[in-house]
């Protein structure tokens, strides 16, 4: 029996893909059993690796050139297990419990919001015949990955250092301000076709120089929520710019017609 190594291929990116539903899964039962602080920083890193795997399916397919319709379904799907449900309910069993249905619902929110992202996304990255469309500089909405570890560093950071405040209201405070920016019409950059502007450029050297600072300064996880937070302002901040530029655009325009 001869084998296809080119159609065996295709299995490669997908068995990363499964590797990080692995993840999340496993995450998802390490924090639901009456889980201690430790269990919780186990199930953190779990969905790091969820997140290397995922950021490595996607380059593997393009390197084999193995980019399929059903990669990019599957990749959704295993997001919204990894960095959905599984961040979700290692908040709600670290912190959100106490807040009772309130809390619930809040968790729940936030797999809605990530589950309508994903599907916004898979609609945007495909063509008409189904096709996975070029990537993109600018994803339209949060990624939920970094949704995802803005979360679980803020438990890793509370678990190592005990720095920063893990209180049910301020986790709740985060967890909805996160699940608005992944349905948002926002644009956050994929660093993917980066042009090296001067504001890019003054964006990124003052994230990273302050995340060094704060590293140096309380912790590396506290740095690393930081830098993470440093991702959503400069979006924010790039989208503010881009409405005021819009604004100027109109004013000079109805001056221009009245003239």
């Amino acid at each position: 029996m001869k084998v296809d190594l080119k159609k065996s291929l295709f299995i490669l990116p997908n068995l990363f893909t499964l590797s990080s539903v692995l993840c999340g899964f496993y995450a998802i039962l390490t924090c639901t059993t009456q889980a201690t602080d430790d269990d919780f920083y186990r199930a953190s890193l779990l969905i790091i690796f969820a997140m290397f795997f995922d950021a490595v399916d996607g380059r593997v397919a393009r390197l084999t050139k193995t980019q399929s319709a059903i990669g990019v379904q599957l990749d959704s799907l295993a997001d919204v297990i990894s960095f959905g449900v599984a961040p979700a309910v290692l908040v709600f069993r670290w912190s959100l419990h106490e807040l009772g249905t309130v809390g619930l619902l809040a968790s729940f929110a936030y797999i809605a919001c990530g589950t309508i992202r994903l599907a916004r996304f898979n609609v945007l990255a495909t063509s008409d015949s189904g096709a996975p469309k070029t990537p993109g500089k600018y994803i339209l909405g949060l990624p939920i990955p970094a949704a995802a570890g803005i979360l679980i560093s803020i438990v890793v950071a509370n678990t190592l250092t005990g720095k920063l405040e893990g209180s049910p209201v301020v986790m709740m405070a985060v967890l909805v301000a996160l699940s608005f920016f992944m349905v948002s019409t926002i644009r956050f950059r994929s660093f993917k076709d980066l042009k090296m502007s001067w504001r890019s450029v003054s964006f990124v050297a003052l994230a990273i120089g302050s995340s060094i600072f704060i590293a140096y300064r309380f912790h590396a996880s506290v740095a690393l929520v930081w830098l993470l937070t440093s991702y959503v302002a400069i979006g924010i901040a790039e989208a503010i710019l881009s409405m005021g530029r819009s604004v100027r655009r109109r004013v000079r325009s109805r001056q221009d017609k009245t003239a």
